[in-house]
């Protein structure tokens, strides 16, 4: 899964988030940050309120929790969705030793990423583009 860092990294630097099901964040506060949420019609969706979207914990009575903003939700991008925002900048993704190497080009050449968690290959390649 890709740390809290990266993400924190993508978001500053514009990667847009439009929550929807499936996807998993955290709350980046100390209390609560390192705990894995997903979003699901079921248990946890996202609704306005006043215009500002909120993400909403329906019947999640262990967190005490109702709603919090997106500002606060850090969005945790599995590798799928990584793979989509870089596009057709991918050339191609190996395994070598401990580490996953990720291949990239755009327009000043290409690019290697390794890490042993292909989510953090994937953030590390978006981030080199912005």
């Amino acid at each position: 899964m890709i740390t809290m860092e990266l993400a924190r990294r993508l978001g500053a630097a514009g990667v847009l988030w439009e929550p929807a099901p499936g996807d998993r964040f955290t709350i980046d506060q100390p209390n609560v940050a390192g705990e894995v949420f997903w979003i699901s019609h079921l248990t946890i969706d996202v609704h306005t309120f006043h215009g500002q979207p909120l993400i909403g914990f329906n019947g999640t009575t262990e967190w005490a929790l109702d709603s919090v903003t997106l500002d606060t939700a850090l969005w945790l991008p599995r590798e799928d969705q990584l793979r989509v925002l870089i596009g057709d900048r991918f050339d191609s993704l190996r395994k070598d030793g401990e580490d996953w190497v990720l291949e990239v080009h755009d327009d000043r050449g290409r690019g290697e990423f390794r890490d042993p968690d292909t989510e953090c290959a994937y953030a590390q390649a978006l981030l080199s583009f912005t």
